[in-house]
């Protein structure tokens, strides 16, 4: 069946750079050693997350209670929610929905939080295995890895089972700094494993860590898995941290130059197409595939600003692949993306997990 092009903005993943990326993320973790289990919040669609399990991962990572069920509803037995949740009896009952359909996982980092899970789902709270979350210089969720043993300890005395710990390091989101990220997320985990070992949890054997600037750098001796998202797309955040290539980049916003003034394009893709992103590094907020001078210098709702050079200038009509600076929130913004191959719309995919924010 043809599938007419529509109209723009609309995000468009090009198929044989995003089976290159899973590929090789996946390879390269069974060259280490380590498995995968990458967060689908990127994404939130389940034909990519089919494409994942094909290559060989161990589970799949989500951020929300209502991702959770999007992915396990499509059948999805292995499912850690990378989170401390806060049960109240709303959730719960979502939750302990789960229990009987899949291996489920839960981030935690408060024995607060420990005893909202005993008192809400009582003794099928035990059938969920939780993971200590630890902070390893990110400094948003998670304790000191010291305190992981007395957590570790007053979880289990609550009758819950404690499978492991994890932690995210986010500061490999800045200039130069992914390998000092590992390096935090090696030692972290490393103290926090020890604390558990000397608590008597031996078989707490889930180290967890991960993100997509960092994965490369991760310490096989110490990681068990781990959970990138962004590396099936990679964005303009990848591009400026170098760790990837513009050939690497999977997923584009296409925006129609609706204005021209000058070496100053607009065109119809604006934040409530890309998101409005802007990391401190970042010279703009997005960048043009195929042109890498050209910059975004300004966005609002409907109108992305671009900077050309004055021998480059696009011409009113013309359609743009944009590339977002954070693609995890350009993804939420769609109900479905189009796929091509080779420049040939091939298929359509639901953003099934879209604003499962709860």
């Amino acid at each position: 069946m043809t599938i007419p092009a529509p109209e723009t903005p609309y995000i468009a993943i090009e198929l044989g750079i995003l089976q290159g990326n899973i590929a090789r993320a996946a390879e390269a973790a069974r060259t280490a050693g380590i498995a995968l289990r990458p967060h689908v919040k990127t994404h939130k669609i389940i034909e990519i997350a089919r494409m994942q399990e094909a290559a060989g991962i161990l589970g799949i990572t989500v951020a929300t209670l209502g991702e959770a069920e999007v992915f396990v509803e499509a059948g999805f037995p292995d499912v850690f929610i990378a989170y401390p949740l806060w049960l109240t009896p709303i959730k719960a009952k979502r939750l302990d929905a789960l229990l009987d359909r899949a291996t489920i996982r839960l981030g935690i980092d408060s024995l607060e939080s420990g005893k909202k899970l005993a008192e809400h789902l009582r003794g099928r709270a035990s059938l969920i295995e939780l993971l200590i979350e630890v902070d390893c210089g990110h400094h948003r969720s998670g304790i000191a890895p010291e305190s992981v043993g007395e957590l570790a300890t007053g979880l289990r005395d609550l009758g819950l089972e404690v499978s492991g710990c994890f932690t995210f390091p986010g500061h490999s989101y800045s200039v130069d700094g992914r390998a000092a990220a590992a390096h935090d997320e090696a030692q972290a985990l490393a103290h926090a494993q020890e604390q558990l070992v000397a608590a008597g949890f031996s078989d707490a054997h889930i180290v967890s860590g991960g993100s997509t600037p960092s994965l490369a750098e991760a310490d096989a001796s110490v990681v068990t898995e781990q959970r990138p998202g962004v590396y099936v797309f990679n964005d303009a955040q990848q591009i400026e941290l170098g760790s990837c290539d513009w050939d690497d980049v999977a997923l584009t916003v296409h925006g129609t130059v609706v204005s021209v003034r000058g070496n100053r394009v607009i065109v119809d893709a604006g934040s409530k197409a890309l998101g409005a992103d802007k990391a401190p590094y970042a010279t703009g907020y997005g960048r043009v595939l195929g042109h890498p001078d050209a910059r975004i210098v300004a966005l609002s709702e409907h109108h992305a600003t671009i900077e050309f050079p004055q021998d480059a200038v696009p011409v009113l009509g013309d359609v743009l692949p944009v590339i977002p600076n954070h693609v995890c929130n350009t993804v939420n913004l769609a109900e479905e993306v189009f796929v091509f191959d080779r420049g040939v719309i091939v298929d359509r995919w639901k953003v099934a997990a879209r604003g499962r924010n709860s």
